[in-house]
């Protein structure tokens, strides 16, 4: 009997062994899928992200690029406005820029360019409540401003007690006038955004894109083979 009990002992600790053998088994096979699972939903995570960002930066590119050409589009068609700005005469053209003022919900605006205008062609407050003056010059487009023009305009804000300055032109401004407008806090209005202006863009709109440059190198190198300057 106890020879009996051994070899059954023996049989059942042989099968609690396979069976922990087989259990383990199942569980490095089990563990084995889930890390080919867990790695697999890895790689599939990442390339999702890759790809997504691929598709957000083709986005986000293809939609500067249509920011871009619907700008260089407005300038177009605004230079195209300005062919009859350029046959106005000094006056016409001070009366134009007061009736954009009025447009664009600007108040109290009256012209008041003369011999002695002081420095100012229009002024006027904007739909914020601030004072304006605003200084006028109908040039030639291969004209150029020169900065003491813009310290002239700066001298009638102080003499009137305006809060804002702005100056509007047919033309560009030179580099050293484009920096002390940047610097004095100017609205400088060039050809370009004058165009955008007479084509509908507001005067709140065009301040925010005052000081930010003229153009770049094809811009410039355009604007020299159409006026010459």
């Amino acid at each position: 009997m106890a020879a009996g009990r051994g070899r059954g002992g023996s049989a059942r600790g042989r099968g609690v062994t396979a069976y922990g053998t087989g259990l383990a088994a199942a569980l490095l096979v089990a563990g084995a899928a889930a890390g080919w699972a867990y790695a697999l939903a890895v790689v599939l995570a990442g390339g999702l992200t890759a790809a997504g960002c691929r598709l957000w930066r083709t986005d986000r590119g293809l939609r500067r690029h249509d920011r871009r050409w619907r700008h260089e589009q407005a300038v177009e068609a605004g230079r195209r406005s300005l062919a009859t700005v350029d046959a106005m005469t000094g006056g016409e053209f001070e009366e134009l820029v007061a009736a954009l003022c009025r447009r664009d919900g600007c108040t109290r605006v009256r012209r008041v360019g003369g011999a002695y205008d002081g420095g100012a062609d229009v002024m006027g407050r904007l739909p914020d409540g601030r004072t304006m003056v605003v200084q006028c010059k109908r040039y030639a487009p291969s004209r150029t401003v020169a900065s003491r023009e813009l310290r002239d305009l700066l001298g009638a804000k102080v003499h009137f007690g305006a809060r804002v300055a702005v100056f509007v032109t047919t033309t560009r401004f030179s580099r050293p006038a484009e920096e002390f407008a940047r610097h004095n806090g100017i609205l400088a209005v060039h050809r370009d955004l004058l165009g955008l202006w007479h084509n509908g863009t507001a005067l709140p709109a065009l301040g925010a894109m005052s000081g930010h440059g003229q153009g770049d190198a094809r811009h410039r190198a355009r604007w020299k083979q159409a006026y010459g300057k």
